[in-house]
């Protein structure tokens, strides 16, 4: 059962990948961008910095990320209310865009774990949560290596 396990997460990873550069070519934009959107939708407005950190790219590199979103309406930058020292990067309307593609998914998705106990939706958020964790510390691990 582990092996079966292992196999559908990878079988889900790699549909997943190729949704989501599907997804990319109808909007114009790369993997890249799509990641920092989906960053920006999840967390709120960030700084370069914060966004570099969480797409582990230079500050450099997210510069030119946030150009090419700003030109496809996906994202702005704007003074941060607390401290008009500071620039963020939000998502705008158009970003609803990219979302629209993701509602069969999420629709899907629900109905998917409608069935299933709390206790059961738990040990489900408490495994994708270790796998995250892992993955994560893989990744560090890896761009470490790369250094």
């Amino acid at each position: 059962m582990i092996a079966a396990l292992f196999e559908e997460i990878r079988a889900s990873q790699n549909v997943s990948d190729a949704f989501d550069e599907a997804v990319c070519r109808k909007l114009g934009i790369n993997r890249t961008d799509h990641r920092c959107v989906d960053i920006l939708e999840r967390s709120g407005p960030l700084t370069a910095g914060e966004l570099a950190e969480r797409l582990h790219l230079s500050t450099g590199a997210v510069t030119t990320v946030v150009d090419r979103l700003e030109k496809k309406g996906l994202a702005r930058r704007v003074r941060d209310t607390a401290d008009r020292r500071r620039v963020v990067v939000e998502v705008t309307e158009g970003a609803r865009d990219l979302g629209a593609y993701y509602e069969p998914l999420a629709r899907g998705a629900t109905a998917l774990v409608a069935p299933y106990t709390d206790a059961q939706l738990k040990l489900m958020v408490d495994f994708m949560r270790g796998g995250r964790e892992m993955s994560e510390e893989a990744l560090r691990d890896l761009l470490a290596s790369l250094d």
